[in-house]
């Protein structure tokens, strides 16, 4: 009984030495040595497995007995046997030496571009905008992972700032400095209506025919949506917000069904319009062109969101 709880103290001793490694700087040269000796069970050959002298060798496996204080190789034996600090340390150096090739792996394969994520921020409407260039990013590095979140407008470059996003989709200038500012695309608010609506075969409408219109709107507010209100508002135009709904599919299939009309980017329906499911409509006073711009940090940038600003840049060279 005593020998045993002496082997058990011993054993929690060994592990507590070598649980050491974990918290101080590991030399891994000479780790990799340890474990080419004790695999080899042979100073000499593992001298020459590792392309060192026979003495370097010696001294390596010396330098881990010296910080660990415990002797790793039983020396009254020619046959390299290990004792149980050896074996211990073995296994831990193994898990340990291939963090270390996996680490090395997974940071490489980042610079090559081989892995890594994109993380970008952006409404509803904007990602329609996004996606004709996530799909030329895809096709170049397709191992690189696109990840569009949903962020509210306002709150974008504050995220982009602070490093929560690589990137956010604006169709305004933020009030926050420091950020670079990509155009990669540009879209038209429109007057969206099903074909038997009244207005359907209209080449343009008033401000004044809106307002005398049900309207679908989205529930999020946002600064374009303000923005449209503002200008009814400035004509003394309320507008009639009859249903607010959380998605733009929902908004349109409201619109298809007959429940109102909506004013969207014109991006946003281009397979119903396409399909003669919805018509869109130009609004006198409201219908222009805005740009969609990609914001992100002048620096400490990823690799992978360096790669997707150098596709987003090409994309404004060809507009």
């Amino acid at each position: 009984m005593v020998s045993r709880r002496r082997d058990r103290s011993q054993s929690d001793s060994n592990y507590q030495k070598i649980n050491l490694i974990y918290n101080r700087p590991v030399d891994l040269a000479a780790l990799k040595i340890f474990l080419a000796v004790a695999e080899e069970r042979s100073f000499s050959r593992a001298a020459a497995r590792v392309h060192r002298t026979q003495p370097a060798v010696s001294q390596a496996v010396r330098r881990l007995e010296v910080e660990l204080g415990e002797q790793l190789f039983d020396r009254s034996s020619k046959t390299g046997t290990l004792t149980e600090a050896g074996r211990m340390l073995q296994n831990y150096g193994q898990r340990l030496v291939r963090l270390a090739e996996e680490t090395e792996s997974a940071v490489r394969e980042l610079r090559d571009l081989r892995r890594g994520r994109v993380l970008i921020g952006a409404n509803e409407a904007a990602v329609h905008t996004l996606l004709p260039l996530i799909a030329r990013f895809r096709q170049r590095y397709p191992d690189i992972a696109t990840d569009v979140r949903r962020v509210p407008a306002r709150q974008i470059a504050v995220e982009v700032q602070q490093g929560s996003l690589d990137f956010g989709a604006l169709t305004f200038r933020p009030p926050e400095g420091g950020l670079l500012e990509v155009p990669v695309g540009s879209d038209e608010l429109v007057l969206l209506v099903s074909p038997a609506h009244p207005l359907a075969t209209r080449q343009q409408v008033s401000m004044d025919e809106v307002a005398a219109e049900p309207v679908v709107a989205h529930n999020d507010p946002s600064p374009a949506r303000e923005r449209v209100l503002r200008l009814f508002e400035e004509r003394h135009l309320p507008l009639r917000m009859v249903i607010a709904l959380p998605s733009l599919d929902g908004i349109k299939r409201a619109v298809e069904l007959e429940l109102g009309v909506a004013l969207l980017p014109r991006r946003c329906a281009i397979t119903e319009i396409a399909s003669a499911r919805l018509v869109a409509i130009p609004v006198a006073g409201v219908s222009r062109r805005r740009q969609v711009m990609l914001v992100c940090r002048r620096a400490h940038r990823s690799h992978a969101a360096d790669a997707f600003l150098a596709v987003a840049q090409e994309k404004k060279s060809a507009a």
